[in-house]
């Protein structure tokens, strides 16, 4: 979670402890004692093993000098914005630490969902196929305090209880209640709140996969001037405007009517995703064939075209596929809210289950394609069996060993992850009440 766990330097953070549901018998955070960062990553793993109930922790720290964030921009008349004002409100007057919040103005909170409940969005969210060389816009590892400048991730945490009362409200509203007290423990009921930081969490990190995958295609759709493959990019470019707007509408807790053109958009996705499954296939039946894993290059382009390259149709294609499964991501995310706020009495349980099923179909056939690019990166090839008899020209042997390089590089850009792990989600507030919400990533 917190990747610098050594000695506190004296500053310290409020931090809730969050339930989507009534959750007066479940383990959470004490609230008699502060917190260092290890206790805390302690306190939520035996959260997670123990509750029922999905569990987040929210901090609120100040806001990063300098911050270049990436992300999706709300504005303060949002329900998300109103959440977390109102969160901060009704815990100000008693805990000094959450004053110090309100009074800022300039706000980073970091939420972090437990693996398991994370384990449900899908590995899409939280195992990324970026390049282990690119840059990673809007994520620091280390918080820094406005008015010093001294980082604050050594910072001691401060338990925030939820208010007293059977009545309390956040004064939001959707009308977050934060009126559980367990026991000596903080847990605030803020179900509205954990479903929409989680949905526009993740949303963001598919709009950052989506804008990748675009930025590959457009580059590679230039050199190889394909009407048909740049028709495809087109198709699924148009439908960002659709997704767009209904994320907005969600988001104010509004209704999708058909007006907003997602079910011509999630039908031309959908298309999308089954051509590259249908072409996913066609890459698995030819590298079945390759069976001493010694493919000569003539007999690999013809199975995927221009892979010699870098730059040819099958490259284009893998851009595609994953530019349909970012858009495909955002309309599933979009699907699961509505689902969510369609229950008032526990849309985070109703997020997930709606997520589950669609995620899942996602993860495998980017599964597939992981799997392709993996077998690929380990074949060897071998020099063309007419030349056998021959010496090869020295152009002839770099071309071998360049194809070659080329296969290996195909692995480089691929995390395998070992397992579900815990989701941080990022939320910057201005001082006007706007906010900036962070693609969610894996901690």
């Amino acid at each position: 979670m917190e990747r610098d766990t050594s000695k506190s330097d004296g500053s310290a953070a409020p931090v809730w402890t969050l339930t989507t549901q009534d959750a007066s018998d479940a383990l959470a955070i004490p609230v008699s004692d502060r917190l260092t960062p290890e206790r805390l990553s302690e306190l939520r793993s035996a959260m997670a093993t123990f509750s029922a109930t999905p569990l987040v922790t929210l901090e609120a720290h100040p806001l990063p000098r300098g911050r270049r964030s990436t992300g999706l921009p709300l504005d303060a008349a949002s329900p998300l914005a109103r959440e977390l004002t109102g969160l901060v409100k009704a815990q100000a007057d008693r805990v000094p630490e959450v004053a110090k919040v309100a009074e800022s103005g300039e706000t980073l909170y970091r939420m972090v969902v437990p693996a398991k409940v994370a384990g449900q969005m899908g590995t899409g969210l939280v195992r990324s196929m970026t390049p282990k060389s690119a840059a990673k816009p809007g994520i620091y590892d280390n918080l820094v305090n406005v008015a010093t400048g001294k980082t604050v991730s050594k910072a001691t945490f401060v338990p925030v209880a939820g208010a007293t009362g059977a009545g309390a409200t956040a004064g939001t509203a959707t009308g977050t209640a934060v009126g559980t007290v367990a026991a000596g423990s903080a847990i605030t009921v803020a179900a509205p709140l954990v479903l929409m930081a989680v949905a526009v969490g993740m949303s963001a990190h598919a709009e950052q996969e989506r804008q990748r995958a675009i930025e590959q295609i457009t580059e590679l759709l230039e050199k190889l001037h394909d009407a048909e493959l740049d028709r495809e990019r087109n198709s699924l470019d148009a439908c960002q405007d659709a997704i767009e707007k209904a994320t907005a509408m969600l988001l104010d807790r509004g209704r999708v009517g058909a007006s907003l053109g997602l079910d011509s958009a999630s039908y031309a996705i959908s298309t999308a995703i089954k051509t590259a499954a249908r072409r996913t296939h066609k890459w698995e039946d030819a590298l079945r064939a390759f069976d001493d894993g010694r493919p000569e290059v003539d007999e690999l382009e013809s199975a995927f075209p221009g892979i010699s390259s870098g730059a040819g149709e099958f490259r284009a294609h893998l851009e595609l596929a994953a530019l349909a499964i970012a858009l495909k991501r955002r309309v599933v995310i979009l699907q699961g809210v509505e689902a969510g706020q369609g229950a008032e009495d526990n849309p985070f349980e109703n997020f997930m289950r709606s997520l589950k099923d669609d995620q899942r179909r996602i993860d495998e056939l980017e599964e597939r394609i992981r799997t392709v690019l993996l077998r690929l990166s380990s074949l060897e090839l071998r020099s063309p069996s007419r030349l056998l008899d021959r010496l090869m020209t020295r152009k002839q042997v770099d071309d071998l060993l360049e194809a070659s390089y080329r296969l290996r590089s195909l692995a480089e850009g691929i995390h395998m992850s070992s397992g579900p792990t815990d989701v941080v989600i990022e939320v910057e507030q201005h001082k006007d009440g706007s906010l900036h919400v962070l693609p969610a990533r894996g901690a």
